[in-house]
């Protein structure tokens, strides 16, 4: 397709009969909600009218032949090449047909309306109008349609339409179980270069690589697209857009946690000729995925999973190991991870059973976990699957059924190797499965659309059935210890504070027990591996019969802080064994995540569309040492062109960093600037304020506040 015609411009074939096309992209995209994304080419949805104005010398309203066609080899076989006429008997017999109707006309100019089939292919066509010897070319870009009840993509609710499509900003959950985080993340689908870069990764795909008139003619179906992006997003089997890294060094590219865009992300990619950007980790893939999808008219939400459970050999079970002094490295690949983060999308599954039953939200997962069918992907796999245990149900459900619902079975390594069972857990795998609520900056659990309350009698028939239909094997038991331990938080864990925790130890024994504590702290990566071993402890005790005894303990600053990765996750354990007999063994665990200083962003001035503000983002020192390294960011889509960074510093004991940016907001409605403070010691600390830009007519605008 000419470069012209990519940028809709339209162009007469025949220089004697001159025909000029008019694609009113002001109006069509307004009523297409595209015009977010540009008003300078079409852009339409598909399953709903647009319209267009020919103009010529000479025309004959009852004899105009209208011709799409998408890819490579377009037909009308595969869908991907359609004609209509006014002539009714002209237009083809193709499922995927396009129709026009004559609005007005007359000799000299004709108003058409054109219908788009709610099952066309999605991506860029080029449209061609012919009458008599009149003719002219030009381009229009068809998107998935969440407004038409005949997409399979069709949302019937308007406030969930814009929040999972429309919305540009949204909220990341992170952290553990019991201390969960929020950032704030700019999704930018519709800044104006983001729909191309997302046609060109569809372009890249391997299926469109191989085959690309297939592939083209697959694009009709959300189900294909969807699993070709989670494809795309990660790099480990293609071109795709982000390399992942967990451990090591970050050098040559951006430490994960310091994302908070996906516009940065995408235009680093396409600019560098699609070469993997480093680096990313799950809620990366996961917001750039987001950000694609709602690109394309898929409805989609960011989903974070606490506890989430790695099953690689998705017997649905994963195994845990501890040595004496905590989580040795895996003796397999099964984890149990802090959190995962993945998206879902809306779609239909008409390709799984006749009626609606699996419609609805699909878990679609980029991070390269395992393949899929030969492929780093996971899904569409129904969210309605997972709770119900259908793990025979295409794509990957007794992946993410492992990951939302495995029984987690506990090991103690002995010095000469052999292993002992000390802990089956059939409740701690899939905690507060989280998204941001619609219409508000608010976590919303949706713990229950993935499985019923733990510990219920309907859990574990769900459980059973969904190893029944992957595995010959039974569920677990689990087996009663007669020592209960549990370790507790005293008090808010602080970032450059020792962290103050205590240990309850209950005996259901009728003699008292002389037990050596063994207890540790390591910094984990937050996909379950240990990074580094940085306090441990040994001590007796003698628990007393049928009573509860507490144990206060400490772990330092000194010794967590320097070695504190991105994620700030410390696992704290103790292994407790009976002196009389060593093979007794009991455990108690828990992740502990330190509270980062806070980074403060303020806005001032008139939240007008072309009206100049102010953001200033500040953060103070408050260790008694010098911070090493330290820069701010900020980035806004609608807000900012671009990125704003601070210069890199070393902060003194007290000292504020500030990074002060003027700016005019460009386009309308509820917007985020989101701040971004590193340094060597607090890494990647979040921070972001709404400002709804208004009108320029327009004399009230209003400010949020939000960390």
């Amino acid at each position: 397709m000419s470069e012209n015609l990519k940028n809709g411009n339209s162009a007469s074939r025949d220089q004697a009969a001159v025909m000029k096309l008019d694609l009113q992209c002001v109006k069509n995209n307004a009523d297409h909600r595209t015009n977010e994304i540009t008003v300078e080419r079409l852009i339409i949805r598909r399953g709903q009218a647009f319209s267009l104005i020919l103009s010529a010398d000479r025309l004959d309203p009852n004899d105009i032949e209208i011709t799409v066609q998408t890819g490579p080899g377009a037909c009308e076989q595969k869908g991907t090449l359609s004609t209509c006429s006014t002539k009714p008997q002209r237009c083809s017999d193709a499922a995927k047909r396009w129709s026009v109707k004559v609005l007005s006309g007359s000799s000299s100019s004709v108003t058409l309306s054109i219908l788009c089939p709610p099952d066309a292919c999605v991506g860029l066509y080029s449209l061609s109008a012919r009458s008599g010897s009149s003719s002219c070319e030009s381009a229009v870009t068809v998107l998935f349609n969440p407004w038409c009840k005949d997409d399979w993509v069709f949302l019937p609710n308007e406030a969930e339409r814009q929040e999972y499509v429309m919305n540009e900003q949204g909220i990341v959950y992170k952290g553990v179980d019991e201390y969960i985080t929020n950032m704030s993340w700019d999704f930018g689908q519709f800044e104006e270069d983001i729909l191309n870069i997302c046609l060109k990764l569809l372009d890249l795909n391997t299926k469109c690589l191989k085959d690309a008139a297939e592939d083209y003619s697959a694009r009709c179906n959300p189900i294909y697209v969807s699993r070709v992006v989670s494809a795309m997003i990660n790099s480990d089997d293609d071109r795709g857009v982000l390399m992942g890294k967990w451990d090591g060094s970050f050098v040559g590219g951006v430490v994960p946690s310091n994302w908070s865009s996906s516009v940065d992300i995408l235009r680093r990619w396409f600019k560098f000729d699609c070469y993997p950007v480093k680096f990313g980790q799950c809620w990366v893939f996961a917001a750039v995925m987001c950000t694609v999808l709602r690109c394309l008219g898929i409805p989609c939400r960011v989903v974070t999973n606490f506890e989430s459970a790695h099953d690689t050999d998705q017997n649905l079970v994963v195994d845990e190991y501890f040595s004496d002094y905590g989580v040795r490295p895996k003796l397999n690949q099964d984890s149990v991870w802090n959190y995962h983060v993945w998206v879902e999308g809306w779609m239909r599954r008409p390709d799984l059973s006749q009626d609606s039953f699996y419609d609805g939200w699909q878990v679609l997962d980029p991070t390269p976990q395992e393949k899929s069918s030969g492929t780093y992907c996971c899904g569409p796999a129904p969210v309605k699957a997972i709770l119900e245990g259908h793990t025979d149900v295409k794509y990957d459900v007794p992946f993410v059924f492992g990951e939302v619902n495995a029984d987690k079975i506990t090991w103690l390594v002995m010095a000469n190797g052999s292993k002992k069972n000390i802990l089956s857990d059939t409740n701690a795998v899939g905690q507060h499965i989280s998204t941001k609520a619609v219409g508000s900056n608010n976590r919303q659990d949706i713990t229950d659309q993935y499985k019923h309350k733990e510990g219920s009698a309907k859990e574990r028939a769900v459980y059973d059935e969904a190893v029944k239909r992957v595995t010959d094997l039974k569920a677990s038991e689990t087996p009663s210890p007669s020592v209960h331990m549990k370790v507790s938080l005293e008090g808010a864990p602080l970032n450059g504070a020792d962290i103050r925790l205590k240990l309850l130890l209950k005996s259901d024994n009728t003699k008292a027990q002389d037990l050596t504590l063994k207890m540790s702290a390591q910094v984990m990566r937050y996909t379950g591996n240990p990074a580094a071993g940085v306090w441990n402890h040994t001590t007796d005790v003698q628990l007393q019969p049928k009573t509860e005894q507490t144990l206060p303990f400490t772990v330092p600053f000194s010794a967590y802080g320097p070695n504190l990765l991105d994620n700030n996750c410390i696992k704290v354990s103790v292994i407790a064994t009976d002196k009389s007999d060593s093979k007794e063994a009991y455990l108690a665990e828990k992740d502990v995540v330190p509270h980062s200083p806070t980074l403060k962003v303020t806005v001032s001035g008139s939240p007008l569309q072309d009206s100049e503000m102010t953001a200033e983002v500040v953060f103070e020192n408050p260790l008694p040492t010098p911070l090493k390294n330290c820069s701010m960011t900020l980035t806004g889509s609608g807000l900012l062109k671009q990125t704003e960074q601070s210069n890199t510093m070393e902060l003194g004991p007290g000292q504020r960093i500030t990074l002060k940016v003027t700016f005019k907001p460009y386009r309308l409605g509820p917007k985020k600037l989101v701040a971004n403070f590193d340094s060597s010691t607090f890494k990647d600390i979040k921070s972001s304020v709404d400002v709804n830009v208004r009108p320029a007519t327009s004399r009230l605008g209003f400010l949020s506040f939000s960390r």
